[in-house]
């Protein structure tokens, strides 16, 4: 890119003379719950991201939806310019156990250079950087080098069971030529990143019922079949120990990684005896041989996330369980479908164990932008503007967010720049952000709209 740096070096300038009252705000902001799972505060929040957006200048307002409102805001219709859209969640996840934190979830404290309180990292501290980077442009410069849409969601934390009904109901009103969201931590390392893909997943129930109820394991052993048996002899036929998972046709749709996404995940670094040591592991799951982030980004996963049945209390009871449950998670890679993958699953349990019952728990499309998409570049220069080191580029993320409503539904290019520490612990007690980040989060922002300003759309 051939351009001055003088307009964003003033808006810089700008953000470090407000780096007190930036974080003093973000803290009042985080003081207010919203808790999509309990319905705790979700309005309130809404209501004050529509104020905050109004107060920029943004045509604003809350849009409702089958279940909580999204926000949504745009300033700029510049047919000149490229029009990002920006999609952040304005929810956040329970705080409980509450006796695990050191300070109150919701009354948010700085210790160590860090800002600690619920929804901090995940995800209020990063779209509000991005908010303030809008501010900062408007301030230094009067204007933004791009036109902006803003789209908060307020049920990410439950799975964004609405999203895709709003995107295509709202199609018209989020025309755009990229999305970009802040989300989700930087590398281990430190060191920043930008992501083109997310798996998708699936989830879903096993439910096994052998007798009206459960017996003395004496009495009926040998006679009444064990629940937790049936679903364990289940579940060794559909992932061997050797890491293979066996559902006949889930593999099928899979599209393989391209040349460029293999050399861009074996060219991540890794310190793998660090990482084992960190997360007390003696080893990584099978196959062995398989690479670390191939693992994340490029194979499905069958996870089984709990089996319940019988009793798991303290001292001995001799009990044979007549009912057993086994919830587990698929995570999908392009282009697989949470339907397929559901679809594989009953006919594999029908084959198997035709008395025992799949019960979906919703799911998620995977989502992939190609790296040699023309936005990159400017995305890329963006970050290392702000950070002052060229970003790791990640193919795809392991984990799931609904992107697939922007590059399915809407056709676009999707990014994830995350502006978190690693060790945020988004979803678990003492989440927490790193002041600094949060402040080059702001810078990362801002050099975004800057970038994207610098780079005319072609010409028809």
């Amino acid at each position: 890119m051939t351009h001055s740096d003088a307009p964003l070096d003033a808006v810089f300038a700008h953000i470090d003379s407000r780096s007190d009252s930036f974080v003093t705000r973000l803290m009042d902001y985080v003081r207010h719950p919203s808790i999509s799972a309990q319905n705790i505060g979700i309005r309130e929040v809404s209501a004050l991201l529509v104020e905050i957006l109004t107060g920029l200048g943004m045509e604003a307002g809350e849009v409702a939806t089958s279940g909580h409102p999204m926000v949504l805001g745009r300033r700029g219709n510049d047919p000149s310019k490229p029009t990002v859209l920006l999609y952040g969640h304005y929810d956040v996840q329970p705080p409980e156990p509450l006796e695990l934190w050191d300070s109150p979830p919701f009354e948010p404290e700085i210790r160590d250079g860090r800002i600690w309180a619920r929804g901090v990292g995940d995800n209020k501290g990063q779209h509000f950087a991005q908010i303030l980077a809008i501010e900062s442009h408007l301030a230094v410069h009067g204007d933004l080098p791009c036109n902006v849409i803003f789209l908060l969601e307020g049920e990410e934390e439950i799975g964004s069971p609405h999203i895709a009904e709003f995107v295509r109901t709202h199609c018209d009103w989020l025309r755009a030529d990229l999305v970009v969201t802040a989300d989700g931590p930087l590398h281990a390392s430190g060191r920043p990143l930008i992501t083109f893909g997310v798996r998708g997943m699936v989830g879903f129930e096993l439910r096994a019922k052998t007798a009206n109820s459960d017996a003395h394991s004496g009495n009926f052993g040998g006679v009444m079949p064990n629940a937790i048996w049936k679903l364990v002899h289940l579940l060794s036929t559909m992932k061997k120990p050797d890491g293979t998972i066996k559902i006949e046709g889930l593999h099928d749709p899979i599209i393989p990684p391209t040349d460029n996404e293999r050399e861009a995940a074996a060219n991540l670094p890794l310190d793998l005896p660090e990482f084992l040591k960190t997360a007390g592991m003696a080893e990584l799951d099978a196959p062995l041989d398989r690479p670390f982030y191939d693992r994340l980004m490029f194979y499905p996963t069958l996870t089984i996330n709990g089996l319940h049945g019988g009793y798991s209390g303290p001292g001995s009871k001799t009990v044979l369980p007549a009912e057993a449950v086994a919830k587990c998670d698929i995570r999908l890679v392009e282009a697989m479908t949470p339907e397929q993958a559901l679809a594989c699953v009953t006919a594999h349990v029908a084959r198997h164990a035709p008395d025992v019952e799949v019960v979906p728990m919703g799911g998620m499309l995977p989502s992939k932008t190609p790296m040699d998409e023309p936005f990159a570049d400017a995305l890329i220069a963006a970050v290392k503007r702000a950070h002052g080191i060229t970003p790791l580029l990640y193919p795809v993320v392991g984990g799931s967010l609904p992107d697939y409503v922007f590059t399915k539904i809407l056709g676009l290019p999707a990014f994830v720049i995350p502006y978190a520490n690693a060790d945020e612990a988004n979803h678990a007690p003492n989440e927490n952000l790193e002041i600094a980040l949060f402040l080059k989060g702001i810078k990362t922002g801002a050099a975004l709209l800057a970038a994207l300003g610098d780079r005319p759309l072609p010409t028809a």
